[in-house]
């Protein structure tokens, strides 16, 4: 399943939201312009690395941040571009933009530290906004569970497009999270590449703070067709 847009539309312009793409794309693009030993070593230096996690060492702490703007590919940072691009906007907008920042970037180190607590042994940089776009996402789940998000689907290598309520297709997304979490912890090594258990660490925490940061909760926006699509 992947998300195609959502009927949801913003009341104010999402500075914030557009200003995370920015940098999100603009350190990909100054990290791939050092060329593949640099590449490598810049996301060694600056993505969360477990096992080198320590109170004592701040700079170490500091990658819970850091690894927030850095992905591993272009794959890897359209996709995670497109679907904050698509629910990031409304966010804010229930939020106001200094609040979604905060928040936003909350959920991003919570992310981190859900997966350093999943693999405190392990030694291979993580990098991706991904975990904080987890928290994004739970909170478009708690504020627009009935907003209908349009879903690209492959079935038998052809485009079917469907309209699903967020709560389904957020809750679907979720579950496959943890179920691959659950599976990862009994694998040895690194289980797909992928930090399953940032991405549930970051949905639940979206799902714990939202409330806590929608000072004047607005009623959800009513789908209004939109005929030009």
């Amino acid at each position: 399943m992947f998300p195609i847009r959502d009927a949801v539309r913003s009341r104010n312009f999402p500075v914030v939201n557009y200003a995370l793409i920015v940098a999100n794309v603009l350190s990909f693009l100054f990290v791939t312009s050092l060329g593949p030993s640099g590449y490598e070593r810049f996301l060694g230096s600056f993505g969360v690395v477990p096992a080198r996690l320590a109170l004592d060492q701040p700079l170490t702490v500091l990658t819970l941040f850091t690894s927030m703007f850095l992905h591993g590919g272009w794959f890897h940072l359209l996709s995670n571009m497109w679907t904050l691009f698509i629910f990031g906007d409304n966010v804010e907008d229930q939020m106001g933009s200094g609040r979604y920042l905060v928040f936003y970037l909350i959920a991003g180190t919570a992310a981190g530290l859900a997966h350093a607590v999943s693999s405190p042994n392990s030694v291979i940089p993580t990098v991706g906004a991904s975990g904080a776009i987890a928290g994004v996402l739970g909170a478009y789940f708690i504020l627009f569970p009935r907003a209908r998000v349009t879903t690209f689907i492959p079935l038998f290598f052809l485009p079917w497009f469907i309209d699903v309520p967020a709560i389904v297709f957020i809750g679907i997304w979720f579950f496959t999270q943890l179920s691959q979490g659950l599976l990862a912890l009994g694998a040895i090594g690194d289980f797909g590449g992928i930090a399953w258990w940032a991405h549930v660490g970051g949905f639940v925490v979206g799902l714990l703070l939202v409330r806590a940061f929608v000072a004047r909760p607005k009623a959800p926006q009513r789908w209004i067709p939109d005929d030009r699509w």
